[in-house]
């Protein structure tokens, strides 16, 4: 087994991909290259492997701005404005409308990040996709993917030992990892 590197400009970027990074890590190492250091773990893990490998570099994103808070009280013709987040207020609003059933899923946050609709749209596009294949996730949710796959596989696991068997997981490199369960 390899032990795994420290963060420094000689790094390769194959050696720094086989590794499991946290946010806290790979923020303060993108400012010490002079990257920027916001956007999702995804982002910043590739501006970070281009800048070692010594190609250009993808470009920042810009920080979204946050919308407004919805105004008035919610109703069906309420309009949602563009980057509209997924809000404690609008949770409510949902399950008064849909029911105890109702969860922001990866079909609900995209239609309320675009706007431009009404909360009545919203419901409509909920009993639409609900039940439909969601989005593949993100490569930054990979403790998500593990919790959800370790737990498949040890249904009565606790979730202290999903914490030990994750940090074990993430302390190997990606090509000596054993498969999840």
């Amino acid at each position: 087994m390899s032990d795994r590197p420290s963060l420094g400009p000689t790094l390769t970027e194959h050696e720094f991909r086989r590794w499991y990074w946290t946010m806290a890590e790979l923020q303060p190492f993108a400012r010490s290259l002079g990257l920027s250091a916001i956007g999702p773990k995804a982002d910043l893990t590739s501006r970070i492997a281009a800048r070692l490998a010594g190609r250009p570099t993808p470009e920042s994103p810009r920080r979204r701005p946050t919308s407004p808070p919805l105004d008035g009280p919610l109703t069906l013709s309420t309009m949602i404005p563009t980057g509209q987040r997924s809000t404690q207020e609008l949770r409510a609003f949902f399950m008064a409308e849909i029911g105890p059933g109702f969860r922001f899923n990866g079909h609900m946050r995209a239609f309320l990040l675009a706007g431009g609709a009404t909360l009545g749209d919203a419901v409509e596009h909920w009993h639409r996709t609900v039940g439909s294949p969601l989005p593949a996730p993100s490569e930054s949710l990979e403790f998500n993917q593990f919790t959800r796959a370790w737990h498949a596989a040890n249904p009565g696991g606790t979730a202290a030992q999903c914490r030990t068997a994750w940090a074990a997981h993430r302390s190997l490199p990606a090509d000596q990892r054993p498969p999840i369960g």
